[in-house]
């Protein structure tokens, strides 16, 4: 059911990421060192090639010291692997970022298992998500984090609140359900073949939508009032994107949403850089 007239409020994700890296930018010119971001990009991935770009962009604008290795698509896991070992002993980087999805023949959770948790900014280590599940984390995925201070910014505070996840990925849903529970809010984490998953989607004060499927929550599987992050990205044949909400729908319903582009995508990569900070001090630390 829609209601005429009514418009929900759109959390604005490019202003809220222009604070943090703003944020972020001060602290490292206070710093006496300048930290370091590798990431790695292997083949020609059209979006990865986007990404990349403006992640290196960004680290650049905040005083980050970016480095960029372009590897080609029949780059072999082991020499993958073997450029993993050498960004972690090399002392003036602080952080690796390896760009998913790899080409087929390189397993992905070995790329992952490689990398020094200490440096490992995607957060994505089994270190870390254990950590993070163990209620003690340390280097958090880019994504959850930013949805947790899009969440912020927007005066929501989950603690007590009814909480849902819709995707359990470990890039995206299994972190967002553990920081979300960290925060006192109650998670039910769903998929595909949950049950009545409308039913359930109604459920929730909080909507964090993170499927992988163009416009799959409708706007009568809000609850009236909701607040409701579309952390997907998807492609249409029209080359148009669209979020993992049908978004007008969604518009009538929603209390609050986040719109696709200009949402949760630019907290990504502005977390990054907060991450990349982090790991430097904490590795200096460790030193003295």
């Amino acid at each position: 059911m829609t209601t005429p007239g009514f418009a929900a409020s759109i959390i604005d994700g490019k202003a809220v990421a222009a604070a943090l890296r703003a944020e972020v930018a001060a602290r490292v010119s206070t710093l006496p060192f300048r930290p370091g971001l590798a990431v790695v990009l292997v083949g020609d991935d059209p979006a990865s090639q986007v990404y990349v770009r403006n992640k290196d962009r960004a680290a650049q604008a905040a005083g980050i010291a970016a480095r960029t290795l372009r590897l080609p698509a029949d780059t072999t896991e082991a020499a993958l692997l073997a450029t993993v070992c050498a960004l972690n002993a090399d002392a003036a980087i602080d952080g690796i970022l390896v760009q998913m999805p790899l080409p087929l023949h390189i397993r992905a959770q070995a790329v992952i298992e490689a990398i020094d948790p200490a440096k490992d900014v995607d957060g994505l280590t089994p270190v870390n998500a254990g950590l993070l599940a163990a209620g003690r984390p340390r280097l958090v995925p880019c994504t959850p984090a930013g949805v947790m201070k899009l969440l912020a910014a927007a005066g929501v505070n989950p603690a007590g609140a009814r909480a849902m996840v819709l995707g359990r990925s470990v890039l995206v849903g299994r972190p967002m359900a553990a920081l979300l529970t960290a925060a006192d809010a109650t998670v039910t984490l769903a998929h595909s073949r949950t049950r009545d998953l409308p039913a359930e989607c109604r459920r929730a004060e909080i909507l964090i939508a993170a499927a992988g499927r163009a416009e799959m929550v409708r706007g009568g599987w809000i609850a009236p009032g909701a607040t409701v992050i579309d952390v997907g990205i998807n492609r249409r044949p029209d080359g148009t994107l669209a979020g993992d909400v049908a978004h007008a729908e969604a518009l009538a319903i929603a209390g609050r949403i986040t719109p696709v582009p200009g949402g949760v995508g630019p907290m990504t990569i502005a977390c990054l850089l907060e991450n990349t900070v982090l790991a430097a001090t904490r590795r200096r630390a460790a030193r003295t």
